[in-house]
């Protein structure tokens, strides 16, 4: 009784069975089609093929396939293949496009049936066009199964060019089953010349351009592909199928193991494809949204750590190359192969190259959340800054190349000067109001990424221009390390006095220019880096409108020593171009104060230097034609007299230019020499240190003790000491210690300063 309750039972699901297949079968190929190993549909049958009883009769009969079944067909003629270009007739349908298998026998390769594709011109076909389907189109379609409809729909499609992407999948799936033997039986039996071979291998390439948005599609059509580049590599190839491998990928796993076991570097095309390809490793957002810039980063890393390549030793689990055909009239199909290792799930080298993958994708971070913004580009400025150092060079094929071209040419014909407002039309933005943190960092940043300098840099030159200022662009740049010395920022200060000097009188002679060019290049502690940076400081200098910030407080910094090489340097610069002008003899007045000399000591330091410069002629003595250019100078005892005399008059000028934004209440003749080496309202050690904090944007505490114990400080006290300084002055701290970290807010030291 047990026994017939269980065949009534097999009967029953058998009939469920076939109910539900035959209502999925036309969804099946709308949808993407699964791995046709993994997914089966049952169908009754009229051949028996499995028995539940001894009485035949009784039976229950049914059997695994796809479809409707196979119809009889009276066609002997043996199956052929039909090649490109070759122009035949089916029902009055004319094809020449080629590339099927036509006849009435052609088997499976296991013998079950029909070989799937074949076309049996003996079939009976009804006219339909190729956008009609029915149920016999089945998960696993065949010619032979379908019904004459189908039959017509099919042949619509095959006379047709092939590329109508609403074309129901099944058909494409029997054409490419033809494709699909023709490769991977009649190739290997040499019935396929290389010509041919590299013809199907293009057609399938376009198939998987129309219909590649099936993923059961693409994935049957890539693993085709592959097979296509390892049986004949000298004919075809397909450097994408190598740079993105799936997860199944036979080529990829080939290539590697080929590498592995010849005991040469794996290269990092190969490194990066093995990341992609290894199953138990994602890629994050960045590298998936960024994927050429993270293939770029990797590379680099990768090249940077391992040289040619990681050298993986040959492990014992071989290689074992399985192909899945689509077709199911394929099964069984085998191909030979060498006996090497397979090291493609190796976790040591597999994890050496993961943290590859992570330093790349963290390093592309903020491009790519700049890049997943709405109305973003990659040629977009902003994002060209925010792109890594290590792919500067895509950063100029992105969008630097113009930028590029307009510099070098400002360079070749003006020096590297050029306008503010020229300057700003590349970086793609309004004209600003100002010039303020912010836009400064835009400029030098935009400058420092094409591999430019910039002067002012407000990072060493202590200085800024202004919208309708200028700016000096010079080659090469000051690098991403760069530290000025400590003589650089005093010839950099001596350089921004001169010019003061040498644009009294609005123009700029070509000898006091060299006098102050020759500071830099006869300097032999400045290296060739800070020599251009300071050449175009000058420059700047020279084009621009004098101004005192935060002057008097970097002067302040300097020795007694030093200030008189200063004064002797602005009398030299006053004196190079063969005159003294009154308004010359102010101006260095102003300047020795500054410094806290006397001013009284300028007449005598023209008259000691007058006795080495030869040829040089007081401005009244010239205007007035009374000395020939070769008589030696002398000096014009009234206009010294003058000076000399206006000492009051000078200071009140003074008092106005330097103690401009620096509130004090005492009167002008009172600031000591004392006073301006301490710094305005902090001790001299101090302010030394506020000196040289704000030189970066921020420090470690390391850093921050050693300068400390030079000047004698403990780091917790003298930071507080200057905060409140800072709070006295503009209400705010320069300073803020989180962890070991110091920062330096750069907008409340330009508030200090002027």
């Amino acid at each position: 009784m047990g026994f017939w309750l269980l065949t009534g039972v097999v009967i029953i699901l058998c009939y469920a069975i076939k109910v539900m297949a035959k209502s999925s079968n036309r969804q099946a190929h709308k949808n993407d089609k699964q791995s046709s190993e993994n997914e089966i549909c049952a169908t009754w049958t009229p051949n028996n093929w499995a028995t539940t009883n001894s009485n035949d009769d009784d039976l229950a009969i049914f059997r695994i396939a796809g479809g409707y079944d196979e119809e009889k067909s009276k066609n002997k003629a043996p199956g052929k293949w039909i090649k490109s270009g070759e122009s035949i007739t089916i029902k009055g349908q004319t094809f020449s496009s080629g590339n099927f298998y036509l006849g009435g026998q052609l088997s499976s390769l296991d013998g079950s049936g029909a070989e799937a594709s074949l076309v049996d011109d003996s079939l009976k076909v009804e006219n339909k066009s190729s956008s009609f389907e029915d149920e016999s189109l089945g998960y696993w379609p065949k010619f032979i199964t379908l019904t004459p409809k189908g039959r017509g729909a099919f042949l619509s499609w095959l006379s047709s060019n092939r590329s109508d992407p609403e074309t129901p999948l099944g058909y494409v799936f029997i054409f490419f089953y033809g494709l699909e033997r023709r490769i991977v039986v009649d190739s290997i039996h040499q019935a396929v010349d290389d010509a041919e071979f590299k013809s199907l291998f293009d057609e399938i390439l376009r198939l998987k351009g129309i219909y590649g948005s099936s993923r059961s599609f693409s994935n049957y059509s890539i693993r085709l592909l592959e097979v296509m580049c390892l049986l004949r590599p000298h004919v075809v190839s397909d450097p994408d199928l190598e740079k993105s491998p799936q997860r199944d990928s036979l080529l990829f796993k080939h290539r590697l193991a080929t590498t592995v076991s010849e005991k040469k570097p794996v290269p990092a095309e190969l490194a990066l494809a093995w990341i992609r390809f290894y199953p138990d490793y994602n890629l994050k957002k960045p590298a998936r949204l960024c994927s050429d810039e993270f293939s770029q980063m990797f590379a680099h890393l990768y090249s940077k750590k391992y040289g040619e390549g990681l050298v993986v030793k040959p492990n014992k689990t071989r290689l074992s190359i399985e192909y899945h055909p689509a077709s199911s009239s394929l099964r069984g199909i085998s191909f030979p192969q060498k006996d090497i290792p397979d090291p493609s799930n190796l976790k040591g080298p597999i994890n050496k190259l993961i943290v590859i993958a992570n330093d790349s994708t963290a390093k592309l971070d903020a491009y790519s959340r700049y890049l997943a913004k709405p109305d973003t580009s990659r040629t977009d400025i902003e994002a060209i800054l925010l792109l890594p150092d290590e792919l500067d060079g895509l950063g100029s094929t992105l969008g630097l190349g113009e930028f590029k071209k307009w510099v070098d040419d400002a360079i070749s014909t003006k020096n590297g000067l050029v306008n503010v407002e020229e300057f700003w039309t590349y970086t793609k933005s309004p004209l600003p109001a100002k010039i303020n943190k912010k836009e400064a960092e835009l400029i030098q940043n935009l400058a420092q990424k094409a591999d430019y300098g910039i002067a002012p840099d407000t990072r060493y030159h202590h200085a800024k221009t202004s919208v309708d200022g200028k700016l000096v662009l010079f080659p090469e740049g000051h690098g991403k390390y760069f530290e000025p010395s400590k003589e650089f920022n005093a010839i950099g200060m001596t350089l921004r006095l001169g010019a003061m000097v040498a644009t009294i009188d609005s123009r700029v002679d070509q000898r006091e220019k060299n006098e102050l060019m020759q500071l830099i290049d006869h300097d032999t502690n400045l290296s060739p880096t800070e020599k251009r940076s300071l050449h175009a400081y000058l420059l700047w200098r020279l084009n621009t409108p004098s101004n005192v910030t935060g002057l008097k407080a970097r002067v302040g910094t300097l020795g007694k020593t030093e200030k008189l090489a200063v004064s002797r340097i602005l009398v030299g610069v006053a004196m190079a171009d063969g005159k003294i002008d009154p308004d010359e003899i102010k101006q260095l007045e102003k300047l020795y104060t500054l410094l806290g000399l006397d001013k009284a000591l300028v007449t005598g330091d023209i008259h000691g230097m007058s006795s080495s410069k030869a040829g040089l002629r007081p401005v009244s003595a010239q205007s007035e034609g009374i000395l020939p250019a070769s008589t030696a100078f002398q000096l014009n005892e009234r206009t010294l007299a003058i000076h000399e005399g206006e000492t009051k008059d000078v200071q009140s000028m003074l008092g106005k230019i330097f103690m401009e934004n620096e509130p004090t209440d005492e009167p002008y003749e009172t600031i000591t020499d004392s006073v301006v080496e301490e710094g305005p309202g902090i001790d001299k050690q101090h302010y030394a240190l506020f000196e040289s904090l704000i030189r970066k944007d921020k420090w470690t505490r390391e850093e921050v003790e050693a300068l400390c114990r030079d000047l004698g400080l403990m780091v917790s006290g003298a930071l507080e000491i200057i905060n409140d300084w800072s709070f006295d002055k503009v209400d705010a701290a320069v300073f803020e210690e989180k962890g070991d970290v110091i920062y330096v807010d750069q907008e409340t030291v330009e508030e200090i300063e002027g």
